[in-house]
């Protein structure tokens, strides 16, 4: 398995503080949210992009990706019906796809529900060929830089739109590009119905990224989730992606979640 972390687990930590202390703990892949970088992303220079990435690799970790793609931002949105919006959407995720290639990563997470839910006066459907087009249009800068989409769906308490990985099969299908596939994540994939490790075997011809966490927001092996049977399903299915910790809740602390992650991660493969 190759571990990773999300940096905004760290919150304010200086970044160099932030990376000894993940390297230390055993991880070996640094996951970035973009609104951890800049807040104007046209502003983010060619010479930033080059000295962020550095410092990571000089810490032994490289980055593999960017996540939270639309957090924090505005004016953009998924399945809206406004096609000047949409286009918007392709244009930007295309521009965080340059980012990613130039930081060294393969790997964009599309998650962000606030900027992908809709509302009454749509039907799902509608949603789902809006998202189609939005992400069609993303392909030729997927192909340009060698980056990947991972559509990830999200549990019921996240919105309306891809709450199971079979819908998000289905907006995989109707994209058609290999470029996009399938991202899973432990938290919610625990409000399925169907069994995590099912949902693992199921979508494995598709999956491209893993986040492993717990539906307490907290880390790997912090909450009531058995991660032993999920590590045993990802070995058997050939997974040899990346396995990255994301968390929501930062209570306990950066050093308590980074560390207890790792712990408990190689404790369920032992």
């Amino acid at each position: 398995m190759k571990y990773a972390i999300c940096n905004e687990t760290f919150g304010d930590w200086p970044l160099e503080k932030a990376l000894q202390l993940a390297k230390e703990a055993g991880y070996t892949g640094w996951e970035v949210a973009p609104f951890m970088l800049t807040d104007d992303l046209s502003q983010f220079t060619a010479e930033q992009r080059s000295a962020y990435r550095k410092t990571v690799e000089d810490h032994g970790l490289q980055i593999i990706g960017l996540h939270w793609l639309l957090a924090k931002t505005e004016g953009f949105h998924l399945t809206t019906l406004d096609q000047a919006v949409r286009s918007k959407t392709s244009d930007y995720l295309g521009q965080l796809a340059e980012l990613c290639s130039d930081l060294g990563g393969d790997v964009m997470v599309l998650g962000s529900p606030g900027q992908r839910n809709f509302p009454a006066s749509q039907t799902g459907e509608q949603a789902m060929q809006a998202a189609a087009e939005c992400l069609r249009a993303v392909v030729p800068a997927l192909q340009r830089f060698g980056i990947r989409i991972a559509i990830e769906p999200l549990g019921r308490g996240e919105g309306n739109f891809l709450n199971t990985a079979a819908e998000g099969r289905q907006l995989v299908d109707l994209v058609g590009s290999p470029l996009v596939g399938l991202h899973l994540d432990v938290k919610a994939m625990s409000d399925e119905p169907t069994p995590i490790v099912e949902i693992i075997r199921d979508n494995a011809d598709l999956m491209m990224h893993f986040h492993a966490n717990d539906p307490n927001l907290k880390g790997p092996g912090m909450g009531d989730i058995d991660f032993r049977p999920i590590f045993k399903a990802l070995d058997q299915v050939g997974y040899d992606g990346w396995v990255s910790v994301e968390v929501f809740d930062y209570s306990p602390g950066a050093e308590t979640l980074t560390r207890q992650s790792m712990e408990n991660m190689l404790a369920a493969q032992s």
